[in-house]
């Protein structure tokens, strides 16, 4: 069998978590008392968010170790599984890295994706993996498609603001001091393993505005993959875009997903967006 595994970066359903073959290798949070936590669901996510909003100091993100990733696949092995891995952009975190010492001295094949994105945008990857799987192609196959799949998968949001990524080292000073004036809210995009400030708007309002232009610029949505709306902390703040999902795309069947701790870490609080695949041109 193949089985497929990820990072707790991509916050997978309990759905998804549930299909077999699945396995999550979990990151981890160490907060301002120096307390740690993996990303495994012993804390809930929105336990998490009232941790982030209470401490003075930003918690600190750990990709999982190479001896994580050592168990996982003699997991796989015992089984006698081969394993293809999908993880977080190696731009963003070392997983992809610590997937690979790890591959070095595993005992069964294995296969590794840098999937370009993470949250939703890597769990899209999974699920395209799990089809691919269920129409019996090979892991070759199924990462060949992968790699293709991914130029195509976007994440567009908007933030309250670009302290929580600039104090994490996601982007820059300067693009932090763009997005920080008053009253102005920045819009996002990740893909391509880059994180983009496409735009802004004045208020929350306008700043949804700007993120329903962007998604009209790049080219739409593919109906065929679905759409995903993320939140991190307030799920109320998804019904606008909910909204104009329905009534002005006319878009159905989309998929909520709420942001874990080791994303929610860099955004912060507040955040609402969408994870897509561009429709093809």
């Amino acid at each position: 069998m193949i089985r497929i595994l990820t990072d707790s970066a991509a916050d997978l359903t309990e759905r998804e978590l549930c299909q077999p073959g699945v396995a999550v290798v979990p990151m981890s949070v160490t907060f301002a008392d120096g307390s740690t936590c993996e990303d495994d669901g012993t804390m809930t996510k929105d336990e998490f968010y009232e941790r982030l909003a209470t401490d003075a100091k930003l918690p600190r993100t750990s990709q999982p170790s190479p001896a994580a990733f050592m168990q996982a696949y003699a997991d796989a092995a015992d089984a006698g599984d081969e394993v293809l891995v999908i993880t977080i952009a190696q731009s963003l975190s070392g997983t992809f890295q610590c997937a690979n010492l790890a591959a070095a001295e595993a005992e069964c094949p294995v296969t590794i994706v840098d999937s370009e994105t993470a949250a939703q945008g890597e769990s899209i990857l999974v699920r395209e993996a799990l089809r691919l799987r269920e129409q019996g192609c090979t892991v070759a196959e199924i990462a060949a498609q992968l790699d293709i799949l991914k130029k195509r998968v976007r994440i567009i949001a908007v933030v309250d603001s670009l302290k929580h990524l600039q104090k994490g080292g996601r982007v820059s000073a300067a693009m932090a001091l763009v997005g920080g004036a008053l009253g102005i809210k920045p819009v996002l995009s990740l893909y391509d393993s880059q994180i983009r400030l496409e735009d802004k708007g004045r208020g929350r309002p306008g700043a949804l505005v700007a993120m329903y232009k962007l998604l009209e610029k790049m080219g739409g949505i593919d109906p065929d993959y679905g759409y995903t709306l993320l939140y991190s902390d307030d799920r109320q703040l998804a019904a606008p875009v909910h909204h104009y999902m329905h009534n002005n795309l006319h878009l159905t069947g989309g998929r909520v997903g709420q942001l874990g701790a080791t994303i929610g870490t860099h955004v912060g609080p507040r955040v609402v967006g969408l994870a897509f695949v561009l429709a093809e041109e």
